[in-house]
């Protein structure tokens, strides 16, 4: 019979990169202080990565050595395990969206669990639990607008969704539009002024 760490192994390599192993999906091969120390050792010779809490990821080989699965993988991916909500912080989708120069130098994600950190090789993810209102159009394009708007605060939002007016698809600001009542006041008003102009 295979040992147990290389059972953890083999199930490693049928998942896709990113895709992150905890011990309860692992609990089919062994018990669970057994899953657990031998995750413990694979991490410690450096066959898999410890991303954060009951969290690894296999390293991806290349020909320039191993390194950390991309964040938007594992991102994504843990998301999907979790079932959690995780997206880019407003500051990135403002950022994506043309309404600031400004780069987050940092990964932050906002997430409908816990805030938390993962580590991803030397790289460092920031989770940060989110309101609902921020997380309800997920990864939509109405959903990053609202994400950048809560960043710009309302000093910033009648200007910025004036832009978003012409940069979103028509679809997309009729989104943000209907879901206005799900939003604080300072930005619901800001949405509803923005749709009658």
């Amino acid at each position: 019979m295979q040992r147990l760490a290389e059972q953890i192994l083999t199930h490693a390599e049928g998942l896709p990169e990113g895709a992150p192993l905890a011990a309860k999906g692992l609990l089919h091969l062994g018990s669970r202080a057994g899953v657990d120390q031998a995750l413990s050792r694979l991490a410690e010779r450096g066959q898999l990565i410890r991303a954060g809490r009951g969290v690894y990821l296999r390293p991806i080989k290349s020909r320039f050595g191993t390194r950390a699965p991309s964040v938007e993988q594992a991102v994504e991916a843990l998301a999907a395990q979790r079932g959690e909500v995780i997206v880019p912080t407003g500051a990135a989708e403002a950022n994506a969206l043309g309404l600031t120069t400004q780069v987050p130098v940092r990964s932050v994600y906002l997430t409908s669990g816990r805030s938390r950190t993962l580590s991803l090789g030397k790289q460092l993810v920031e989770l940060r639990h989110a309101p609902r209102w921020q997380l309800a159009l997920g990864k939509r394009p109405a959903g990053s607008a609202v994400r950048a708007l809560a960043w710009l605060g309302p000093e910033q939002a009648e200007t910025a969704l004036r832009s978003l007016k012409q940069r979103l698809p028509a679809a997309a600001f009729d989104e943000l539009v209907t879901a206005a009542p799900q939003f604080p006041t300072w930005l619901a008003r800001s949405v509803g002024k923005a749709a009658h102009v």
